[in-house]
């Protein structure tokens, strides 16, 4: 029997160690590693007193332990986990929140993400026919084209917090540490009702065969893939890659859902110009269409840093929007087809401007206008 300071009860040291060691099993056999590890950080610092020596050795392992204290589910404040080295943390958090604006995607894509919605709210409907909503999904295709998103928009309709792998901090400075922070991010991720985002996954999760790679790193994508086959149902793992061609062939098959994400399609550009131009008047269908053949092959957030600049340069010089359309057409012009320019062409003259001006912007020669608008008159 001992008797805390300041406590005149006493306490039984025996019954302390069986209550701790039956928690300690259930923690472990539910799977939570995390939860242990933060379990056996109370018992290091409560058995310092009541028996040095166990509480001594506690610490010892907690000092080997790959991770810091991590947080119990029930506890209100998550310690995210951190690099050993640079004591950076390994995840970026952010709370469920509105978005900047309401995506622009095509309509496979719009009907893909929003099955996956419907299957975690809906998911007692499918474990009574013996399925489980979608654990885990992969996005490709160029930046930009809101893969990053896409992420946050589950995020928000899930109501549940974004988690971001950090990969600035978890490729450590000692490789063989790399494989440990991917483990532990996971782990910490799958005790938490998140959208966790794997960013970039291509630069993690090469192809095994690359020679040109570390035998560390191929061994980094064998972590990966173990603890992405191990996701809880409950959860939601999202992958993001801009380099699919560089992803491990095993890496496609351990995702349910695969998602590719697209160059904007003229309509969608049309839609993402009317947002980003923030007032819609100074945007009239004849310019949103010609601005919208001007920028096809671009991302999203391509267009959108343009539109911002040519914002700025608005109010710099005291003029409207629209008087600085010209300019992002110049700017872009040279990137098109001969068909494309002549196309542009033809809507500038719609909108009223002078075919001298037009001739100037595109390139297309005062005859060949005048031919494209006694054709359109036809």
């Amino acid at each position: 029997m001992t008797i805390k300071q300041g406590d005149p009860r006493p306490v039984d040291e025996q019954a302390e160690k069986t209550k701790d060691l039956v928690q300690l099993a259930r923690l472990a056999l539910a799977g939570r590693p995390q939860d242990v590890q933060t379990y056996v950080t109370r018992m290091s610092r409560k058995y310092r007193k009541l028996v040095p020596d166990l509480g001594e050795q506690l610490k010892e392992l907690l000092k080997a332990a790959p991770t810091r204290k991590s947080p119990l589910r029930s506890e209100t404040m998550a310690a995210i986990p951190l690099d050993r080295d640079s004591k950076l943390d390994l995840l970026r958090v952010e709370s469920t929140g509105l978005l900047d604006h309401e995506p622009i995607w095509q309509d496979d894509i719009d009907e893909s993400l929003r099955q996956i919605v419907l299957e975690h709210q809906q998911k007692d409907a499918l474990h009574g026919r013996g399925l489980g909503p979608t654990r885990t999904a992969i996005f490709t295709g160029p930046p930009g084209v809101g893969k990053t998103l896409a992420a946050h928009w589950l995020a928000r309709e899930l109501q549940r917090p974004l988690l971001t792998l950090d990969l600035s901090a978890v490729m450590s400075s000692y490789l063989g540490r790399t494989g440990s922070n991917v483990r532990h991010v996971l782990d910490y991720a799958k005790g938490l009702p998140c959208v966790l985002l794997l960013d970039e996954l291509d630069a993690i999760a090469k192809r095994r065969d690359d020679d040109q790679e570390l035998g560390e790193l191929k061994r980094l994508v064998t972590v990966l893939l173990q603890e992405v086959d191990d996701w809880p149902e409950g959860g939601l793992l999202v992958a993001a890659s801009n380099h699919q061609e560089l992803l491990d062939p095993a890496v496609w098959r351990r995702f349910e859902v695969q998602i590719e994400f697209g160059l904007p399609i003229r309509d969608a550009i049309e839609q993402s110009l009317m947002l980003f131009v923030d007032d819609p008047s100074a945007l009239d269908d004849t310019w949103s269409a010609a601005l919208a053949e001007v920028l096809i092959g671009q991302s999203f957030s391509d267009i959108e840093r343009q539109i911002k600049h040519l914002r700025r340069r608005a109010v710099l010089k005291n003029c409207e929007l629209s008087d600085l359309f010209p300019v992002l057409i110049r700017q872009n012009i040279d990137n098109q087809t001969k068909a494309g320019k002549k196309e542009i062409a033809a809507r500038l003259s719609e909108a009223g401007l002078s075919q001298r001006f037009v001739n100037e912007l595109t390139g297309i020669s005062r005859d060949t206008l005048r031919k494209l608008s006694n054709t359109q008159q036809g």
